[in-house]
């Protein structure tokens, strides 16, 4: 017996003695922040905010609602709004020594005390994980977050009769709940699996609770399969790309650095941020990098575009970050923007660092990086290619990664082009209006999975109007696309090739990407997108594309005075058709404007293909959809090549009426070698030849290769106006 415990503590090393608050910062943190409150003024703004909103509830009876609404409505957003209060006052009452800021924390916990063991699974729950106090247990978990961290920051001010009533009351019912009941849901390795062991470890931390602490740690079962430490070896790749995608980095990266942080604080043998060579580090920055020039984070898989890096969970990742790993001008730049700090050891130095830097840059520093997914970075990737400087960046997003969980889309090969901050050709992120209870309370909505989730609504080929793997989570999760080559050394010609040979029977798709920035200054995106199969299929190239259409190269048949579905299933049905055309031996043409900024989509037709204008909203009784435009692309045969080309150009001044540069330079595309070795195309820009050579199943970078006339070294060349560019 002697020997298992023995072995128990070297497993799971005790807590140290409790010295409370041990969760969001320690006495001795507590006392830098209060020493520097008066010192710098966003520290001073962020302090005068909490104690603003805490100070209105002072005195007054605050209302523990009996749970029963949905996302959105009245006792959900109560709940919500209580835990961050409770924190937010625990806080206080650290740097004031106040006691009202821990009477109100004592007083709320004893009513969840009462509370929490009355309640039964939630009435609005709509899925296997129901919560207890929200619709959901995630949140049930948000709140074990929050609320675990209030009370240990007045735990000392409680008697032991207080203490034992939360412990048993608030917390236990539903630390049992979600580790017991919903035990397998607590044990995923995804973010709510994250925000789960956040929860129930930051509570055993606060109640002293080393049981509590283990199974957050390593799963219900303490076989290390599952538990934070599981999570941070599995949801993140060696580089620090988060598998559900950037949006959810977001959502994951809060409770990993206040668990962390309490773990620093409680077990500091673990050295919980140097785990996996700084993994949370490189997490935030992969974050910070998958965002746009106004912060908002890229819409891989499922997202929502309007959240952006001001949100509180990078406020807190931002602080963390700062405080264990050093000074970051990068995340200065955010700091800016965010506007607040977190009142702990990092928020006072990054607002020292605030009010003692002349000149914080405007924008994060963004650049090209290429990211590989999977825990041991071998499933697939997604690279972020980029041109120019501050407002004039252009972003060419292209991914090639593995699922992403149950948030995931099923795109592969799929790309995005973002310029001077604005979505050019577009995802369509997910169908949800979180927190507003009319669109079904707040969750995501069904035309997530029938439409945003689905292949066609992508910049990537569609077979058979089928998308890729059946539309079956279960089947795409067993397979990840795979790079060929990539080449980012010389920014006038950055150039990423991927393969994906799993998503259709018997369908072979390889696709390669080009940023070009030509001598003149003009911007291109070229893409090479060849498929190969030995029977004849159909197939579908969407556009989708955040602009007014200007004008087409095209003779079309609009649909003006009555509208159909493009087709009747996998996402299809979404789309209203409103324009037709057929076109042989040519290019299409499209040019759209965005802003102020002219764009140009030009893509080779040999032989005979459809092209359809569409528009989202079909079948949407509801109007859960936005209506936005793409442009289709269809062919019919065995093998196919699209050749494709985006151009940047021109510009629109609306307030002076001046136009220039609206027309596209692209005058012809022509393929001149296409074969299972080669793919060499040649672009007519205004009066000169872009041509670009590459090597479809053979990536040497040494050997020399001739075809067509030309010679070169590598996988790729790119020439233009008869001088090699890359």
């Amino acid at each position: 017996m002697r020997l298992l415990k023995m072995i128990a503590i070297l497993l799971f090393p005790v807590l140290l003695a409790a010295q409370h608050p041990v969760t969001f910062f320690t006495r001795a943190e507590a006392a830098e922040v209060k020493r520097s409150l008066a010192k710098y003024p966003l520290l001073t703004q962020s302090y005068n905010d909490i104690k603003k909103e805490v100070d209105a509830w002072i005195g007054k009876d605050i209302d523990v609602p009996f749970p029963k609404d949905p996302a959105g409505g009245y006792t959900h957003d109560k709940h919500k709004y209580n835990y961050t209060l409770m924190f937010n006052s625990g806080i206080l009452y650290n740097l004031t020594g106040n006691i009202k800021y821990a009477r109100l924390v004592k007083e709320m916990l004893l009513k969840y005390a009462v509370l929490n063991p009355a309640l039964k699974n939630h009435p609005q729950a709509t899925s296997s994980s129901p919560g207890r106090i929200f619709w959901q247990a995630l949140n049930d978990a948000n709140w074990l977050v929050y609320a675990g961290m209030a009370y240990d920051l007045v735990y000392d001010s409680l008697t032991t009769a207080e203490r034992k009533a939360i412990e048993e009351g608030a917390f236990r019912p539903e630390v049992d709940f979600i580790t017991k009941d919903l035990q397998t849901w607590f044990d995923l390795i995804h973010n709510h699996g994250v925000w789960a062991c956040a929860g129930v470890g930051i509570v055993g931390i606060a109640t002293g609770n080393q049981e509590y602490v283990d199974m957050a740690l390593y799963g219900t079962k303490k076989d290390k399969k599952s538990g934070f430490i599981a999570l941070m070896d599995e949801l993140f790749s060696p580089d620090g790309y988060y598998t559900e995608g950037p949006y959810y980095t977001r959502y994951a990266i809060l409770p990993f650095c206040l668990f962390a942080t309490a773990l620093d604080h409680a077990r500091p043998s673990l050295k919980i941020f140097e785990y996996r060579n700084r993994i949370l580090q490189k997490a935030l920055v992969a974050g910070l990098q998958q965002t746009n020039l106004d912060g908002t984070f890229f819409a891989l898989n499922d997202a929502l575009k309007e959240k952006d890096y001001t949100s509180n969970e990078l406020v807190t990742a931002v602080s963390t970050a700062w405080a264990m790993y050093g000074k970051d001008n990068g995340l200065l730049a955010v700091a800016k923007k965010q506007g607040r700090v977190v009142l702990n050891r990092g928020g006072v130095s990054i607002a020292a660092a605030t009010a003692g830097t002349k000149v914080i840059p405007v924008f994060y520093p963004y650049s090209t990086v290429e990211y590989t997914v999977g825990s041991k970075g071998d499933e697939g990737g997604v690279s972020l290619l980029r041109n120019g400087k501050g407002k004039d960046l252009t972003t060419l997003i292209y991914k090639y990664t593995s699922h992403g969980l149950s948030h995931g889309h099923y795109d592969k090969l799929n790309y995005n082009l973002y310029d001077k901050g604005n979505e050019i050709l577009t995802d369509y992120g997910a169908v949800r209006f979180i927190g507003i209870e009319q669109k079904y309370g707040g969750r995501y909505l069904p035309e997530t999975k029938a439409y945003a989730a689905q292949t066609i609504a992508h910049n990537t080929i569609v077979v058979d109007e089928k998308s890729h793997f059946g539309g079956k989570e279960s089947v795409a999760e067993q397979f990840h696309s795979t790079k060929l080559f990539s080449n980012v050394s010389n920014p006038a010609v950055q150039v990423v090739a991927a393969k994906e040979e799993h998503a259709y029977e018997g369908v072979k798709l390889q696709r390669t990407v080009y940023l070009i920035q030509l001598p003149e200054g003009r911007k291109l995106l070229a893409d090479i997108f060849n498929s190969n199969a030995a029977e004849e299929h159909q197939y579908d190239l969407p556009f989708h594309y955040n602009g007014q259409f200007i004008s087409t190269s095209l003779k079309y048949d609009p649909y003006t005075a009555k509208l159909e579905p493009l087709g009747k299933k996998n996402g299809y049905q979404f789309l209203w058709k409103e324009a037709e055309a057929t076109i042989a031996d040519s290019i299409v043409q499209l040019t759209f404007l965005n802003d102020r900024t002219y764009y140009t989509i030009s893509s080779l037709v040999q032989g005979q293909a459809q092209v359809f204008f569409t528009r989202s909203g079909a079948n949407d009784p509801n109007f859960n959809l936005r209506h936005e435009p793409a442009m289709i692309i269809r062919k019919k045969g065995m093998n196919q090549s699209f050749v494709s080309v985006t151009e940047i150009h021109g510009n629109f001044d609306p307030i002076l009426e001046f136009s220039a540069g609206s027309y596209p330079s692209v005058k012809q595309i022509k393929i001149l070698q296409q074969d299972e070795r080669y793919s060499i195309v040649e672009m007519q820009v205004n009066d000169k030849k872009l041509i670009i050579a590459q090597l479809n199943n053979d990536f040497d970078t040494k050997k020399v290769h001739s075809a067509s006339g030309l010679s070169w070294t590598g996988p790729f060349a790119v020439f233009y106006d008869g001088k090699k560019m890359n």
